[in-house]
């Protein structure tokens, strides 16, 4: 560890954990083995963990944060970017933290552009810089609850935003910059869900013009509804995701971007074309880095081959060659491939033999389906109210769930995919993500119907317009939706397909042996005013409460209704008393009275006769 001075002694910058894998899967493949690296700011501890076929050299400010690396790196320095080795260069520089995460408030104050141009000039001629640049516009900003503006917190000693004047305000600023440093563009990845946590980099470019493309669609929804869980947010982060993914707009709203520049050895005022951008299945690089399921989950790839796009899980280190390299700075092969690697099965859950579904090891393989996701055009047509366009969508996934089915049955992933992970191009369906496979097969009504409940709470807990009444519960539009695919489903489907959510979701989650019939009795409990899950949502419990005051006004509506008919019956009950008693006083009540009395001792003489003589014929016929 070296200490030249501006050190900041009890602070620290360490993210949490797992907080940037996606990051390290990138690090992994673009450094080489054994070349020199320069690790600026305090990252994730997995990008570290990603470069131990690499010689790294540690940036850090703070000096705790230096302490907790100290031994896995081959050389740590604690200052600002002041204190970089004075004649050293490196292959490859990251910045994955942005500039803010080098400068030290014990040393020398620089700006965003003097710090840059000393991270360029630490570069080798073709070096690369991978830089994370903040948006002070991105989706985090928009859907905030507290003002960014307003922060007094330790670590907000500086304006990150359009006012201050001396950082890039956008993409294209930032890339001008990076040019006037002497660096040209190589891609871009946008970075979401948060600044401070990222579970997705998507190429800027694919982005931009591949709008309707299923993949994008659920990975913005998955990391923007996950990401935000149990945030107050003013907006559902994941509904304006993919809205600004449908406009062409997503790669403008991440939270921040990712850029992969080179050194070009000469400095210029104004960048050139080549500059701005290259596409990125050029270099080999991926269009996708997901990382799929819990924290700590394994970081898929998704590469543009010759054949479209195809998942692929990279190796801990893709760009590690087992020869030795002449020189640490001469880059590998773009192109080149590792072996596959050797996959393990999963550890079982404590409750295996209650198991219901299992993750494949294998997946996902193979092609990335083309199409649009079936979730978003279900969605489309209900806000549309076209009844013919959701038949057609969905008769013909019904049509699609028999013919995969064998003996009324479905397996694998088939049976376990919900509108969420269904692509559709034309008249023809596929399994996005076919990770989660079913151990047992499962009735095609049942698979139909789990779908259909999904979709129904997600449709009415998030307050979506449908041309449906608006008195139906998730069952009951279950019901409909099943009608309307060409199925008469009833509400004993319903519950199975329920319980078979409870127990997958538990299985999902890895919760013990009570898991599923707890989380079966929530899924029951879900009602059309219950806010959606995920981000708490200020626009979306709005519309729970409006949901809820409309529900109150017919319930009130009705209970007065209804005491208004008890107080007409009421009222006539009384009418029909006052004239009984009213009758009984006359005198020809009472002559009737009197005449009806003989006639009343008479037929209950002859019913205790007629019971005396059945005693006697009894006895009779006993003896």
């Amino acid at each position: 560890m070296r200490l030249p001075g501006g050190e900041m002694l009890t602070w620290s910058d360490r993210p949490g954990e797992n907080a940037d894998r996606p990051l390290a899967a990138l690090a992994a493949r673009l450094v080489p083995a054994g070349a020199r690296v320069l690790l600026a700011g305090a990252h994730d501890p997995a990008v570290l963990d990603a470069l131990t076929h690499a010689r790294v050299t540690c940036l850090l400010r703070g000096y705790r944060d230096a302490a907790t690396v100290t031994g896995r790196a081959d050389q740590v320095v604690v200052a600002g970017s002041a204190g970089l080795p004075a004649g050293e260069e490196y292959d490859v520089v990251i910045a994955g933290a942005g500039l803010d995460a080098i400068e030290s408030v014990e040393g020398p104050r620089l700006c965003w552009d003097e710090i840059l141009a000393r991270l360029a000039a630490a570069l080798r001629p073709d070096g690369e810089l991978l830089l994370r640049v903040p948006n002070p516009l991105g989706l985090h900003r928009l859907v905030a609850g507290d003002a960014w503006y307003a922060g007094r917190a330790d670590a907000e000693w500086t304006v990150d935003g359009v006012l201050d004047t001396s950082r890039p305000a956008n993409l294209d600023q930032a890339r001008v910059r990076l040019a006037t440093a002497g660096l040209g563009v190589v891609t871009c990845f946008a970075a979401y869900p948060r600044m401070d946590l990222t579970t997705a980099l998507l190429a800027t470019d694919q982005l931009s013009w591949r709008t309707t493309n299923a993949l994008f669609d659920a990975v913005l929804h998955d990391a923007c509804t996950s990401g935000f869980a149990g945030r107050f947010v003013l907006a559902d982060p994941a509904r304006l995701a993919v809205d600004a993914l449908h406009a062409g707009r997503a790669a403008d709203l991440a939270p921040s971007w990712l850029v992969l520049a080179r050194r070009t050895g000469t400095s210029r005022s104004t960048p050139t074309p080549a500059d701005m951008g290259e596409h990125v299945g050029a270099h080999g690089l991926p269009v996708a880095l997901v990382r799929f399921g819990a924290v700590g989950s394994t970081v898929v790839e998704v590469i543009d081959g010759a054949s479209g796009w195809h998942w692929r899980r990279p190796e801990p280190h893709a760009r590690t060659e087992p020869h030795a390299r002449p020189e640490p700075h001469v880059r590998a092969e773009p192109h080149a491939r590792p072996e596959p690697h050797a996959r393990t099965e999963p550890a079982p859950a404590p409750y295996a033999s209650r198991m219901v579904a299992h993750r494949d090891p294998a997946a996902p393989d193979g092609p990335v389906p083309d199409g649009r996701l079936l979730r978003s055009l279900l969605l489309d047509g209900c806000l549309r109210r076209d009844t013919s366009r959701l038949r057609h969508l969905l008769r013909g996934y019904t049509d699609w769930l028999t013919g995969q089915a064998d003996d009324g049955r479905l397996t694998g992933a088939v049976a376990l995919a919900g509108a969420e992970n269904l692509v559709v191009a034309g008249d023809r369906f596929a399994v996005l993500d076919p990770t989660w496979r079913a151990d047992e097969p499962l009735p095609v009504d049942v698979v139909l119907a789990r779908t259909l409940w999904r979709f129904s709470a997600d449709l009415l807990t998030g307050g979506y317009a449908h041309p449906w009444t608006s008195t139906l519960d998730v069952a009951g539009l279950t019901v409909v939706l099943g009608g309307v695919a060409g199925r008469d489903l009833d509400r004993a489907v319903v519950d199975a397909a329920v319980e078979t959510e409870a127990a997958v979701s538990a299985t999902v989650r890895g919760l013990d042996a009570d898991g599923p019939i707890r989380l079966a009795a929530d899924l029951r409990a879900v009602t059309p005013t219950d806010p959606p899950p995920g981000p708490r949502s200020y626009q979306q419990l709005r519309e729970a409460w409006l949901r809820q005051r409309d529900e109150n006004t017919r319930l009130a509506a009705a209970l007065k209704w209804t005491e208004e008919l008890l107080t007409s019956r009421e009222r006539a009950l009384r009418r029909a008393e006052a004239k009984i008693d009213l009758l009984s006083g006359t005198l020809g009540y009472k002559a009737a009275r009197l005449a009806i009395t003989p006639a009343r001792l008479a037929r209950r003489g002859a019913r205790a006769a007629t019971r005396r003589a059945r005693a006697i014929v009894t006895r009779k016929e006993r003896t």
